[in-house]
C-alpha cells in the first residue's frame, strides 16, 4: 500500500511539473477533494435574453417584452427592453415568442429508488443519476431530497458531484438516511444504509448529530405513518415516536442550524408534528382547519405532495381493503383545498417522486392538480414551486425568482402558464447558472452584438 501510495504521489508531480503546470494529456482538469479529476466548468460569459413575457414570481405577475442581462451563472440586470441596453459581444438569446419563468423548485424528491434485491450500489446511483437529469429536463434548477431510500448518505455525495460539476443536476438540499422510530420500525431495517432506528431521546439526538456530521442540509422525521378504515369509516393512523422524543428530534435539529421535514399523514402524529414545530409537514393526508391556522401561528409550511398521494393506485388499495366502500383520496382533496384557503399557510410544491408510483420528469402535473383540484390560482402555484419553496429552504436570495445578483436559472414554455398551467409540463429551454441544459429551439436566432 505504502508503495502504491509513493507512486501516486509521484504520478502526481509529473503531472503538475514545476510550479504546478500541467503535464499531462490535453487542457488542465479540475480535481474534487478526493483526487478524482473531471472536465472544468467553463464560464457563461456574458448573455442576454430577450423574454416575450417574464413572470415576476415575488410579485406574481406577467411582464412582457423583458431583457435578463446574464455574467457567467449570476443574473446582472433585468428590465424593459426599451430601458435595458444590451451590451456590445453579448450573446444574444431570442425567447421573444416564449415566457420566461424562474426556474422550478420540486420541496420533496427521492433521487435515488429504494434497492431491490440484488441491486448493486453501482446501478443504484445510475438509476439516481438519471432521475436527476430528468429532474433538470423538465425545468427543475433545485430540489429537495427527503431520503436516500435505503442508500445510506449517497445523497450528499452526489450533491456535492453536482456543485462540482462533475454531474448535471438540480442544486439540491439533502436529507441523508431520516431517523424513523424502533418500535414501529422492523429490525431487519437496521443497517448503515437505511434510515436510522432510535428509542429514547438519547438515540434520538445522537441521530441528528449523526446526519449533520455527514452534511445533510435537513433532518427527515417520520412522526406517523399507515392509514387503515375502521368498518365505520373513521381512519386510524399509526403514531410512532412519544411526543418528548419527537420535540427532541426537532429541537436539536434546530440547535444545529437544521430544519425538519416530517412525513405524517394524520391523527396523533400529525398533532405531534405541529405541536412539536416540524418546520415542514409532508402529505397531512387529513389535516383540519384547527391544525392549520395552528401552523400559520407557528410559522410553519405545508408541503402536501397531492398527486402522490390521489395516483389511482390508492383508490385500488382502498376497494381492496374496504370493499370499495371508503377512500382516502376525497378526504386528501378535501383537507389540501381547505389548506390553500387558509391565509398565510405556504403551500409547497414537493412531488414525492420516487420512481416507484411518481417517476421522474413529469412533476410539473403537481402544478396543475393544486390549480384544477385545489382551487389555487396559476400564479400562486408558480409562486410555490419558485419563490415559496426557496424561501422555505433558506435560498431566496439566490433562487427562486429572476432578479440581479441570483443565480441564472431559468426556464421557458410556450404558451401562457397563467391561462394554461399545464404549459409547465412543456417546457422548452431550461438555464442553470448561465448555462443552457436544454432547449427545444436549439437558439437558433442567437446572435452576437
Amino acid at each position: 500500500m505504502l508503495g502504491g501510495l509513493i507512486l501516486a504521489t509521484t504520478l502526481w508531480a509529473q503531472e503538475a511539473g514545476p510550479g504546478g503546470r500541467w503535464r499531462g494529456a490535453g487542457p488542465q482538469p479540475c480535481f474534487g477533494a478526493d483526487g478524482g479529476s473531471y472536465q472544468c466548468r467553463q464560464s457563461a460569459g456574458l448573455i442576454a435574453i430577450r423574454a416575450g413575457r417574464l413572470f415576476d414570481s415575488k410579485a406574481g405577475r406577467m411582464l412582457t417584452d423583458q431583457v435578463v442581462l446574464i455574467l457567467n451563472d449570476r443574473i446582472t440586470e433585468v428590465g424593459a427592453a426599451g430601458q435595458t441596453a444590451i451590451p456590445a459581444g453579448a450573446r444574444v438569446i431570442d425567447l421573444g415568442g416564449q415566457t420566461v419563468l424562474p426556474g422550478l423548485i420540486d420541496a420533496h424528491t427521492h433521487m435515488f429508488q429504494t434497492p431491490t434485491p440484488g441491486m448493486s450500489r453501482e446501478t443504484s446511483t445510475l438509476i439516481a443519476i438519471q432521475n436527476l437529469q430528468l429532474d433538470l429536463h423538465a425545468g427543475f434548477t433545485a430540489a429537495r431530497d427527503l431520503t436516500s431510500h435505503g442508500n445510506g448518505y449517497a445523497d450528499v455525495d452526489m450533491r456535492e458531484a453536482i456543485n462540482q460539476g462533475r454531474i448535471a443536476g438540480p442544486r439540491f438540499q439533502v436529507s441523508g438516511r431520516g431517523i424513523i422510530w424502533a418500535g414501529t420500525a422492523p429490525a431487519t431495517a437496521a443497517t448503515p444504509l437505511t434510515a436510522q432506528r432510535v428509542q429514547s431521546v438519547e438515540e434520538a439526538i445522537a441521530a441528528v448529530r449523526e446526519h449533520v456530521e455527514h452534511g445533510v442540509d435537513w433532518i427527515k422525521l417520520y412522526p406517523g405513518g399507515a392509514y387503515t378504515f375502521r368498518l365505520n369509516g373513521d381512519v386510524d393512523f399509526v403514531t410512532t415516536y412519544p411526543l418528548p422524543v419527537l420535540q427532541a428530534l426537532i429541537d436539536e435539529t434546530h440547535r444545529l442550524n437544521r430544519k425538519t421535514a416530517c412525513h405524517v399523514f394524520g391523527g396523533e402524529g400529525l398533532k405531534n408534528a405541529i405541536t412539536a414545530g416540524c418546520d415542514t409537514v409532508e402529505h397531512g393526508l387529513t389535516m383540519t382547519q384547527e391544525q392549520a391556522d395552528t401552523m400559520v401561528a407557528k410559522g410553519l409550511s405545508f408541503d402536501p405532495t397531492f398527486t402522490r398521494y390521489t395516483v389511482p393506485s390508492m383508490d385500488d388499495d382502498d376497494d381492496r381493503k374496504t370493499g370499495g366502500k371508503y377512500r382516502m383520496i376525497p378526504l386528501v382533496t378535501k383537507a389540501v383545498s381547505m389548506a390553500v384557503a387558509t391565509k398565510g399557510l405556504p403551500i409547497m410544491i414537493g412531488s414525492g417522486a420516487d420512481g416507484g408510483p411518481y417517476p421522474h420528469g413529469p412533476q410539473a402535473i403537481e402544478f396543475e392538480a393544486l390549480v384544477n383540484r385545489a382551487g389555487m390560482s396559476p400564479a400562486r402555484a408558480i409562486q410555490s414551486g419558485t419563490i415559496v419553496n426557496a424561501t422555505v429552504m433558506g435560498w431566496q436570495d439566490r433562487i427562486g425568482s429572476i432578479e440581479r445578483g441570483k443565480y441564472a436559472d431559468i426556464i421557458a414554455v410556450s404558451g401562457n402558464p397563467l391561462s394554461d398551467i399545464t404549459e409547465l409540463q412543456r417546457v422548452t429551454f431550461v438555464m442553470t447558472g448561465g448555462r443552457i441544459v436544454h432547449d427545444d429551439l436549439a437558439w437558433s436566432a442567437a446572435s452576437t452584438r
